[in-house]
């Protein structure tokens, strides 16, 4: 008889009370966001397997577009949901939908089913966007906010089948367009600094998620054909010319606070964009990253 066998038989008889094993806990993993200051730390979530998809997530297979603020997502966000099977709707803000128990009843009950509140947030965030692409009536939905390159990890371990393409744009030119669209809020020095933040979590989210799709916004302009045919066959759809021609009858609406790229978003037609900055005119604070991506 082992040990523990003997000593819940003496602690059986005497207090009514067992020793027991501790269960391990279901793996998780903590959200990989960069908390700011006064936000929250994201909460543990599962990571579904392969086997477990089908009950767990009813989309399949999204689209997230990974780009800083200011590098012409608008843009690849409108030609691509012209497409007749990709539906790419505003920006959604994943990452600030968040769900809260309310009280211990409702924590433990979910507990009790193994979903923590990362877990219940990641069912929300598949559900809206599975709601979006079936009102849509089109086969492929494609998320394009910004704030992503924050939380791309997080998104990958939601949707392990999603497919990320990485929208780069000349560093300078982003810290221009972004001071550009309030200069009394953003100062440049201010747009320069915040403009990197998010560059250098673009770069992080190409190095960390293998097998995504790079574009940048200047091929866009320059060659937008080429461009969205290579886009295409990396999403396993056929390549369309309505995409070139966007904005539907008449044009589309302007877009306030686009910047360089306004006119495009009116007129429904890609136009060349404004001219890559000299190697002198680039704030110091971005060159590392226009090396990196090949600008300078």
């Amino acid at each position: 008889m082992s040990l523990t066998r003997t000593l819940n038989r003496a602690l059986a008889a005497t207090t009514g009370l067992q020793v027991r094993r501790v269960p391990r806990p279901a793996p998780t993993r903590p959200g990989t966001g960069t908390a700011r200051s006064g936000q929250r730390t994201a909460p543990a979530y599962r990571c579904p397997s392969p086997e477990d998809l089908p009950a767990e997530r009813l989309l399949r297979q999204p689209v997230f577009i990974i780009s800083s603020v200011r590098s012409g997502s608008t843009l690849l966000r409108m030609m691509l949901g012209a497409h007749s099977r990709l539906h790419a709707p505003h920006e959604l803000h994943l990452r600030h939908l968040r769900v809260d128990h309310g009280d211990a009843v409702a924590r433990n009950a979910m507990t009790a089913l193994g979903l923590a509140r990362g877990d219940l947030e990641h069912l929300l965030w598949d559900r809206v966007l599975h709601r979006e692409l079936v009102r849509s009536g089109k086969d492929v939905i494609v998320e394009k906010t910004p704030g992503n390159a924050f939380v791309h990890q997080r998104l990958k371990d939601c949707w392990p089948d999603a497919r990320f393409v990485f929208l780069l744009r000349h560093p300078e030119s982003v810290a221009r367009s972004w001071h550009e669209s309030d200069p009394v809020k953003r100062p440049y020095p201010a747009a320069v600094a915040e403009a990197l933040r998010y560059l250098e979590a673009v770069e992080a989210a190409r190095t960390a998620v293998p097998g995504g799709h790079t574009v940048r916004y200047e091929d866009i302009t320059a060659a937008p054909e080429e461009q969205m045919r290579r886009l295409c066959a990396f999403l396993g759809v056929d390549y369309e010319p309505g995409m070139l021609r966007y904005g539907g009858k008449g044009g589309g609406k302007p877009v306030r606070g686009l910047g360089d790229w306004r006119e495009t978003i009116r007129t429904g037609e890609v136009r060349p964009g404004r001219p890559l900055p000299e190697p002198g005119e680039i704030a110091e604070a971005l060159r590392p990253m226009c090396r990196t991506w090949g600008y300078l």
